[in-house]
């Protein structure tokens, strides 16, 4: 019996060890290109490109040369200004505007909600390259090309049905005992969600918006058609820095870093919070 019993503890042990070893071996591959995308940044050109080395003189020429602003190219400071306000605001447009429809879809939920929900993810299904035209139309009618207005309008749009299925599974999560509790004390609809709700809810909240920020900040497609001269984003900086002569590959390693390092930040932040939204359940 003890000998049983043993041998499956040591089996035990023996499988999470392995496990352990495997999940370090997967998480190394998978961040390997991103560990080496830093060092070629802070290589010359030649070693970055025909003679790829682990050891080496690092050199900060790379990000010298990617945050200047010479005549006529697209400066970093202005990419960043871009995608900084467009990102941002939309960010919190998205929230202002999700949070009350979740609430109607979890705590108070509206009649045929399930077709809501459905309605809202059905928006993600047209690829935005079919879209891309008519919309392309509307702002130039509207006289929104090349500015940032278009960009926060299009990312609240783009990232309005992800939060709302994110938040509803969050306020579901919420204690229906709760909200009566406060109802009996006299708090109205905005002192529900104040006061009761989204203190509960803040790490969905913080994970909801990191996403949000996540998904806008990389998005180079509608940036690109829409604003390709004054409002143009910290994606097409990146590609600004591809030189047809070739020798690129450190250059563009440094402007990589530059453009990842404040979703890398706004995520190292909010880490804590965004364990425990991802813990609440709206991600299955």
């Amino acid at each position: 019996m003890r000998d049983n019993t043993g041998a499956i503890v040591g089996g035990s042990r023996v499988k999470s060890t392995l496990l352990g070893l495997m999940t370090w071996a997967i998480a190394l591959i998978i961040f390997f290109p991103v560990f080496w995308m830093v060092l070629n940044g802070f290589k010359e050109e030649a070693d970055a490109n025909t003679n790829p080395k682990l050891f080496f003189d690092p050199t900060t020429a790379q990000f010298d040369e990617v945050t200047s602003n010479p005549a006529g190219l697209l400066g970093f400071g202005e990419a960043f200004s871009n995608s900084f306000w467009a990102v941002g605001i939309s960010t919190i447009l998205v929230l202002v505007l999700a949070i009350p429809a979740a609430y109607s879809l979890s705590i108070k939920p509206v009649a045929k909600w399930r077709d809501v929900l459905f309605f809202f993810i059905s928006t993600k299904f047209l690829p935005v390259v079919a879209a891309i035209l008519p919309l392309w139309i509307i702002a130039r009618d509207l006289e929104l090309l090349n500015t940032r207005l278009i960009l926060i309008i299009l990312y609240t749009a783009m990232n309005l049905p992800l939060a709302v299925w994110m938040l509803r599974s969050f306020f579901a999560e919420v204690p229906k005992e709760l909200v009566e509790a406060s109802q009996i004390d006299g708090a109205n609809l905005r002192g529900q969600i104040t006061s009761v709700i989204l203190p509960i809810v803040a790490p969905g909240l913080a994970a909801t918006a990191l996403l949000c920020v996540i998904f806008a900040w990389n998005e180079f497609f509608l940036a690109v058609q829409l604003n390709p001269v004054d409002g143009s984003t910290v994606p097409i900086w990146v590609t600004s820095n591809v030189s047809t002569r070739g020798n690129f590959l450190a250059k563009l390693s440094a402007a990589s870093v530059l453009a990842t390092l404040p979703v890398v930040l706004a995520g190292w932040a909010a880490q804590k919070r965004m364990i425990r939204g991802l813990a609440m359940g709206a991600i299955k």
